[in-house]
């Protein structure tokens, strides 16, 4: 099964340039000479300048360039500037001359990590013909120096002066670029590595037509015109299944090739040296060098938005989800556990919510099994911070539909005002408050989360997301993230901070006055910044820890900012006895309705009064203007009447 044919650019590479480098006399640029003249140099030049192979000259139909370089000290510099430029290293060592492959690893490749250069690397023997019969075999010189030094590809030997297996030198150059096994196969355990276990996972399913675990004969076939444009004959068919079963029983049942003897297949192909024939599979399927789907496949034009629109998945996306949710919770619990999670992305590259933001952001239950409402919130955070990465995971576990029809692009912030609604379905909110005021507390009774009495410092990224029913039963998903009180000047620096964000909430310690001065501070802080940046904010003040004595001072001076300022009074809330006051639908109501809520700073309110008197007194001139055409148009017609009658 598989055979491969040019196309004059795989993986996206259209030249491969390969960089020759090892101590003087080593034979580098006989090499050269050799390869691209079928003939060896009686006196080869010091240096050579760039030498280029043409497409035909390899299978695979990619041009080859390849760079002679100088080992003297001075020309040092120059030599690591080509290694940087370098998509492989050709590693010269004189088989004649046992110094030259002891400074391999005393000196060249140490100093190839020193540079950085992170190429696959090519270890060649020159001067075979004055090879000493007597020295060990290449595989026992060279298995303790590719034990310590991973990056080298291979390792063969040559010599120019009798032509032998020069070509080949440079074939696995090329080959070790455009067919690469580090991101394919791990050496020291011989198995194939995980992202590419789960690619041709996907893989398969796409090709089991019939959904029953295995490829049939007519799918293995339609499986080999895919992707190497030749069909199997019924003899190669039973000749492919006779080897899996021979050496892997349960790689073939009744139904055909299982997925484990479809991934001992590649694995068997990888071992003999035929990593081409698994990467024309991945790349037939869309997938790049680092066994991601290409970036062409994903459609990101209409990701085009202003800054005051967001991204959010169509009912089409979140009923897919729904129903993949449904087919992967197994025992029916209404959660997916972290096995019933892990076989959901198993055709994807890795779990998209093991790290960053998404790990404590979302609801579980008390096993730590994430429910439906945590589910489909993941997604909806997912597509606001990363509608790429969002798109090519609905298409990792298999979103059946058009790419386009996955999303939708809200309407702009400032149209919601100027219409006095929203009609979102995901609402971004952030949360402003000094230390130790109740934010944490607050985006952990988003999720469910019990309270925690010790109080430890945020560091870093803090998100949650959950489902929120809604009065009227349409239900709305809410993201809060906490904005940390240190952060929030630098922050206020970009004109656009506040453009995605639909309602702000500002949280207090009710019994603490300097919790709420700084609020306070806060709250005219960002209200000023909104002003100044044109996308004003709905704001939401939460008194939080009112199971503690309130401070006398706060009721009345927080009421009086409030009306000043015009917004709502501080909603009252204890996280610690779970009384929340229905505080996340509120929220949504007041992001719901953006034209209400806005706090005005006295600045903004002066602002907004200037421009009343010059709107008012434009209309005044504009009105003085009107009648002054008019009685000019009657004067002089007027003067026709009077002349006409004299």
């Amino acid at each position: 099964m598989g055979s491969t044919g040019g196309s004059g650019s795989i993986g996206g590479a259209t030249n491969v340039r390969v960089v020759v480098i090892g101590d003087s006399g080593t034979g580098k640029s006989s090499l050269i000479v050799s390869v691209a003249t079928d003939s060896f140099p009686e006196r080869a030049p010091p240096l050579l300048p760039p030498t280029r192979l043409p497409p035909d000259f390899y299978p695979d139909r990619v041009p080859l360039t390849i760079i002679d370089t100088s080992s003297r000290p001075e020309d040092r510099n120059k030599l690591g500037a080509e290694c940087k430029k370098a998509d492989a290293i050709i590693l010269t060592y004189a088989c004649d001359q046992p110094i030259t492959l002891e400074r391999l690893s005393s000196y060249w490749l140490p100093e190839l990590r020193r540079l950085e250069v992170k190429v696959p690397v090519i270890v060649v023997g020159c001067k075979l013909d004055l090879r000493d019969d007597q020295q060990l075999s290449l595989e026992q010189v060279m298995t303790p120096i590719m034990h310590q030094f991973r990056e080298i590809e291979t390792c063969i030997e040559c010599s120019a002066l009798k032509q032998i297996q020069v070509a080949e030198v440079f074939y696995y150059a090329q080959k070790a670029v455009l067919h690469p096994t580090a991101p394919l196969f791990d050496q020291e355990t011989q198995t194939l590595k995980p992202r590419c276990v789960r690619a041709l996972k996907r893989i398969f399913i796409l090709c089991d037509h019939d959904r029953d675990g295995a490829l049939s004969d007519a799918e293995l076939n339609d499986f080999q015109v895919k992707c190497f444009n030749a069909p199997l004959q019924p003899s190669e068919i039973v000749g492919v299944k006779k080897v899996v079963s021979e050496k892997l029983p349960e790689g073939v049942n009744e139904h055909g090739l299982t997925l484990t003897g479809f991934l001992f297949l590649h694995a068997l192909f990888i071992e003999k040296g035929r990593l081409e024939t698994t990467w024309t599979v991945l790349r037939k399927f869309g997938y790049n060098d680092e066994i991601k789907l290409r970036d062409d496949l994903l459609p990101t034009a209409q990701f085009k938005r202003a800054p005051d629109q967001s991204i959010e998945l169509t009912s089409e996306a979140m009923d897919f989800l729904r129903g993949i949710f449904s087919m992967f919770d197994i025992d029916g619990d209404g959660a997916l556990r972290p096995q019933e999670l892990e076989d959901l992305f198993s055709t994807a590259p890795e779990s998209p919510w093991e790290e960053g933001i998404y790990e404590d952001s979302i609801e579980k239950n008390a096993l730590g099994a994430v429910t439906l409402n945590g589910f489909l919130s993941a997604w909806a955070l997912m597509t606001l911070m990363d509608p790429v990465k969002s798109l090519a995971y609905l298409i990792y576990i298999g979103y059946p539909g058009d790419p386009v029809s996955v999303f939708h692009v809200t309407r702009r912030r400032r149209l919601d005002r100027k219409r006095l609604n929203s009609h979102r379905n995901v609402f971004q909110c952030f949360v402003f408050g000094p230390g130790n005021a109740g934010k944490s507390a607050l985006l952990n009774a988003l999720i469910g989360r019990p309270f925690v009495e010790k109080y430890t410092p945020t560091k870093g990224d803090h998100y949650a997301t959950n489902v929120i029913d809604m009065s009227e039963g349409a239900n709305k998903i809410l993201v809060m993230r906490e904005i940390l009180e240190d952060a929030v000047h630098k922050l206020l620096e970009n004109k656009e901070f506040l453009s995605p964000c639909d309602v702000a909430v500002f949280v207090y310690d009710s019994s603490d006055e300097a919790s709420w001065r700084k609020t306070a501070e806060l709250l005219v802080e960002v209200a000023t910044h909104a002003e100044n940046s044109g996308f004003e904010v709905p704001c939401v003040m939460v008194a939080a820890k009112d199971d503690l004595d309130p401070h006398p001072v706060l009721i009345t001076d927080s009421a009086r900012v409030s009306q000043d300022m015009g917004v709502e009074s501080p909603i009252t809330v204890s996280m610690k006895l779970g009384d929340i006051s229905n505080l996340f639908r509120r929220i949504i109501n007041v992001a719901q309705r953006p034209h209400l809520s806005i706090p005005e700073t006295e600045a903004g309110k002066n602002h907004k009064q200037y421009r009343r008197l010059v709107n008012r007194s434009l209309m005044f001139v504009s009105v003085g203007a009107a009648v002054t055409v008019v009685g000019i148009a009657a004067y002089r017609m007027y003067a026709v009447r009077k002349h006409s009658s004299g």
